[in-house]
């Protein structure tokens, strides 16, 4: 009898984790729920979500996603908000909603140690951060290049408000005009540096987010519907059954894995630089996010990001992260 090698790598992501996926094969036998999710298109965001489809997680929990890619996780919490979504994934922008009660945040993915990125195009004049003041700086507002790029350009001594104009565009758009000369800088998210790369031979990385960790720490995860948050908590502790095999995976055998993800969903990165995104955000295993939960660590780093929010003006009287983010439910499952 043979057995092949995704088999294997279910087999030995599943282990450890046995009494969690007991009850959902049963479950997976009869009816299966759909939930509408949204998210974006990057490993740091949708990793976890493909290696559970890739590997069978999500219908071992009885579980069948609707996926929806959005291209900002703005974009994404206004879809929920307006009732098209059930929950989501993202970035930064996990911190932003639902600090204006739009939404409770319940599971966590990684913190973004790398991923967004400050690119200059010399040929324009902009090589440094001095450089940058009176110039254009596309990015997409509210986002994890924006929470990104307003650390760094303090952190450079370059004033945000008034030194640099930050024009917003969606990020497909900011990239498009940094590659075209249209702005001279652009902040952005991988996968998007791919782009420019490829498009603008002469483009330089002034600085990436793993400068300011873990002070300026950015995390990303899980937000649900008010509503469905509180009308279906078995949904959501079987979202986190689903993901648990799916970060023991991303964690433990990441090679294995990360090609899978290139074969099946990623296609058009080449396996390096998918590698070089994984090596961009921080994964931890089940029982260190476990510790983080129940320590007040992920709290204090969503509460950072609220707070800039509320700083640059998108928000008043912000609701701590101590009220939107829920770890009940991943502690319950995890721990």
């Amino acid at each position: 009898m043979s057995i092949n090698r995704r088999d294997l790598l279910r087999t030995a992501a599943i282990g450890g984790v046995a009494t969690l996926a007991a009850p959902a094969l049963v479950r997976a036998q009869g009816s299966m729920d759909t939930i509408r999710v949204g998210y974006l298109h990057t490993l740091a965001v949708d990793g976890h979500i493909y290696t559970a489809e890739n590997n069978g997680f999500w219908a071992e929990q009885g579980l069948k996603p609707e996926l929806t890619r959005f291209y900002t996780g703005l974009e994404l919490f206004q879809a929920m908000v307006g009732g098209s979504l059930d929950m989501l994934a993202t970035g930064a922008v996990v911190s932003n909603f639902p600090a204006r009660g739009q939404g409770k945040v319940f599971l966590i993915n990684n913190v973004e140690f790398a991923t967004a990125q400050l690119w200059v195009n010399p040929d324009k004049g902009v090589s440094s951060f001095e450089d940058l003041k009176g110039k254009q700086i596309a990015t997409s507002i509210g986002t994890t290049a924006h929470v990104f790029l307003d650390t760094a350009l303090r952190a450079n001594g370059v004033d945000p408000k008034s030194d640099v104009a930050i024009v917003n565009q969606r990020m497909p758009d900011a990239v498009t005009a940094f590659i075209s000369g249209a702005v001279p800088a652009v902040a952005l998210w991988v996968p998007f540096n791919v782009q420019v790369k490829n498009q603008v031979p002469g483009a330089q990385m002034l600085v990436d987010a793993s400068a300011y960790y873990p002070d300026a720490a950015i995390v990303g995860g899980w937000a649900a519907r008010n509503n469905y948050f509180d009308e279906n908590k078995d949904v959501l502790e079987r979202v986190i059954k689903a993901w648990i095999p799916a970060n023991k995976l991303l964690v433990e055998q990441p090679d294995e894995t990360l090609a899978a993800l290139q074969k099946n969903q990623y296609s058009d990165i080449p396996l390096d630089e998918l590698k070089a995104q994984y090596q961009a955000q921080k994964l931890f295993p089940t029982s260190e996010w476990v510790t983080m939960y129940e320590d007040g660590t992920v709290t204090s780093w969503l509460d950072r990001v609220t707070n800039f929010y509320a700083d640059i003006g998108g928000m008043s009287d912000p609701i701590p992260a101590s009220q939107y983010f829920d770890p009940s439910l991943f502690v319950k499952v995890a721990g």
